[in-house]
């Protein structure tokens, strides 16, 4: 199977889609998309989210898109059936772990602390998301990892922006940061899309 690091190829922002309205996450894709973005994250965190999912595939087939915020099995299966291309969670479990593990597409799970990371490369995980990252030791904590979980690569997400990331981009065990600085409320709410096409952009330079 594809890594997750594999499908981000060499973009190293994971912009992160969330939307009350299906037209408005459709609306925040088509804008990173233009950005020159081809993998862009749903959280499910909105009664709108799976079929955000499905319309951004409908209408931006070249789009990778990939479900986040996932804690269960059952809400594993609601993804996968809206045609998410990866799956990423915000904390890890034995239980959850163990359901990833047949999972059909890449997953990337959630980690916080030390003993999530060991417990995650148990099941054979090498490659993790740190969340949130700004409370969970930030930088220093990945480059502290670094000497410790020598073959795990990260994709923090949790409080990055534009003024910080290039402090996780700088270390040798992040292959991309995660963020929704990209496309705040306010500009979804004002519908402001040529910003978040801006604000990509930038965040990929």
């Amino acid at each position: 199977m594809k890594t997750f690091s594999s499908l981000m190829g060499n973009q190293t922002l994971l912009p992160i889609i969330q939307a009350a309205t299906v037209e408005q996450g459709v609306n925040i894709a088509k804008a990173m998309h233009d950005a020159g973005i081809h993998l862009v994250e749903v959280v499910l965190r909105t009664e709108a989210s799976l079929d955000i999912i499905k319309q951004i595939k409908k209408e931006l087939p070249d789009l990778l898109v990939g479900a986040g915020t996932i804690l269960n099995e059952n809400i594993l299966d609601d993804a996968l059936k809206a045609g998410s291309d990866f799956i990423i969670t915000p904390a890890s479990s034995p239980t959850l772990l163990h359901v990833l593990k047949n999972c059909p597409v890449p997953v990337l799970p959630g980690v916080s602390t030390s003993a999530d990371i060991l417990l995650a490369t148990e099941f054979g995980y090498s490659e993790l998301k740190l969340f949130p990252a700004s409370l969970s030791g930030g930088s220093q904590f990945l480059k502290a990892m670094g000497s410790v979980f020598k073959s795990v690569s990260f994709c923090p997400t949790g409080g990055i922006n534009a003024n910080n990331k290039a402090d996780y981009l700088n270390l040798s065990n992040v292959f991309a940061v995660g963020g929704t600085w990209v496309a705040p409320a306010n500009w979804v709410e004002s519908q402001q899309w040529n910003l978040i096409t801006s604000a990509c952009k930038d965040a990929l330079l």
